[in-house]
């Protein structure tokens, strides 16, 4: 396989104890709004429920038939709430080549297109406490106009790139009502997510997200 064109190792840190500094998972909670919004206020929402983690992968399937060169798209969601899954589905809608995994220790990997698609620009931006000066040497604004570029908690860090970009929530949905039902009920419904998608920028504006589900 294609070694990745952008690869920056970082030794491995020790387990995270908590959310990233000024990330998702501060106290309070997740986001359920992207910050930084265009000018005008250009917004389009849609949530979807994922039951499962296949479905998640063939949520990222069809998210990538909406998506082209150019597109930023930040990915909000604690860990283990399933950012690598649905961009794993994105890369296999987008036919690239190379498994889709988490880019942790790497910061980034580039999955060229085995079509005439654009490539699929993955981003982890969990142990980059800055901004987008952090991130210089990605490269993503050289990358971004040929590329789809997806970070994983991207919230905060990487919306001065562009505009008009697609943030995606993904939480946990369990209610009270799944916390009284038994043992097997309960894990099944630990499994469920909800996934909100906001698209800011008149580019978003145009885009029908009622198709994802």
């Amino acid at each position: 396989m294609e070694a990745p064109h952008h690869q920056h190792p970082v030794p491995p840190p020790p387990a995270p104890s908590g959310a990233p500094p000024g990330g998702d998972g501060a106290p309070g909670g997740l986001p359920d709004r992207p910050t930084g919004d265009s000018p005008g206020g250009v917004r389009n929402e849609r949530t979807v429920t994922v039951p499962t983690a296949e479905a998640m992968r063939e949520l990222g399937v069809r998210l990538a038939g909406r998506l082209r060169a150019g597109d930023l798209v930040l990915l909000t969601g604690e860990l283990g709430a399933g950012k690598t899954t649905l961009t794993r589905g994105l890369g296999e809608g987008l036919g690239v080549r190379g498994a889709v995994t988490s880019p942790t220790f790497v910061i980034a990997r580039v999955h060229p297109s085995l079509t005439d698609g654009p490539p699929l620009v993955h981003v982890d931006a969990y142990r980059l406490g800055g901004g987008l000066e952090e991130m210089e040497d990605l490269d993503l604004d050289v990358s971004l106009p040929e590329s789809v570029v997806v970070v994983e908690w991207g919230e905060g860090r990487v919306e001065e790139l562009t505009e008009e970009r697609l943030h995606v929530v993904i939480a946990r949905s369990t209610g009270e009502s799944a916390q009284a039902a038994g043992d097997a009920e309960q894990a099944a419904a630990d499994d469920v997510r909800t996934v909100t998608f906001h698209g800011v920028g008149e580019r978003w504006a145009r885009e029908d997200l009622a198709a994802l589900g």
